[in-house]
């Protein structure tokens, strides 16, 4: 099988292509400075003879999107919809990836697969209608929300709160958010199972299993590096507030994952045990 992946150079992107090409499968990696999804002819010329299209490429700077939403909307909207277009005509499946923030984290029960999207940000109102462009231009697709995402390659949130806990004696984590902590080495794992197991087109949820608050999440972490959890103090959002609104319930249900038979990710703190070596950088 031919796999092409856009924002190969990404956190997840270089999971992706990282645990396909150890497969022995046959990757076409694009960057972001290799391929601009936005270009209808670029995209056109660069998708051939493939038989999936996995599109890891998106504007994730939540906050910077609140100003520059019509820049935001071209990559994770315009983008998905030209390369589902393309994935359409060469007969290829289309993955996209979208996000927790298509809700508005109101809920107080997992959000199901089928939950009505009702985004709080320019994000998640941008990622919303990528999912809708998708559905518009292919038939067969898979799109994989995931939230709170961490892995080796890349900034994030674990590697901020081990070098800050690291340098400072106390720590004030929100504990009023509450989600599903997730690596993407296991997201990457997941998409291979599903396109592998000829998953019906829809929208499955690709996170750890389970839920923690941001501040249960830091004292993991914390406990990770060798430091106490008691230096991690708790706080609401309202010591914290952030340009986009964060939602407070992010936790997604995996019920299309059970009804195709593709097992779910594990529990998040069993997953960050296993992570925290490449993650974090200790054995």
């Amino acid at each position: 099988m031919r796999w092409l992946v856009t924002g190969a150079g990404g956190m997840l992107g270089t999971d992706v292509v990282s645990l396909l090409t150890a497969a022995g499968e046959e990757v076409v990696p694009h960057t972001r400075q290799q391929l601009d999804i936005t270009t209808p002819a670029v995209v056109e010329s660069a998708i051939d003879d493939v038989d999936v299209v996995i599109n890891c490429a998106a504007w994730t700077a939540v906050d910077d999107a609140e100003t520059h939403e019509s820049e935001a909307f071209r990559i994770n909207a315009v983008g998905p919809q030209l390369l589902a277009r393309a994935a359409k005509r060469v007969g290829a499946r289309m993955v996209q990836i979208s996000t927790d923030y298509v809700f508005d984290g109101h809920a107080s029960t997992p959000y199901g697969e089928g939950a009505a999207m009702a985004p709080a940000s320019a994000y998640g109102r941008t990622k919303a209608a990528g999912e809708w462009a998708v559905r518009a231009e292919t038939d067969d697709f898979l799109i994989l929300r995931t939230a709170w995402l961490y892995g080796a390659h890349g900034g994030c949130f674990p590697k901020t709160m081990a070098r800050l806990a690291a340098e400072r004696p106390e720590l004030q984590v929100v504990g009023d958010q509450v989600g599903q902590p997730t690596w993407t080495a296991d997201v990457a794992d997941l998409l291979r199972r599903l396109v592998d197991a000829g998953a019906p087109s829809g929208v499955y949820h690709a996170t750890a299993t389970g839920y923690v608050s941001w501040h249960g999440f830091t004292k993991e972490i914390v406990s990770s590096i060798g430091r106490s959890p008691e230096m991690v103090k708790e706080t609401t959002s309202e010591a914290f507030v952030r340009p986009a609104p964060r939602p407070a319930f992010s936790v997604l249900g995996h019920d299309a994952l059970e009804r195709a038979g593709v097992a779910p990710i594990g529990d998040w703190a069993e997953r960050w045990h296993a992570a925290a070596p490449d993650v974090v950088g200790l054995a």
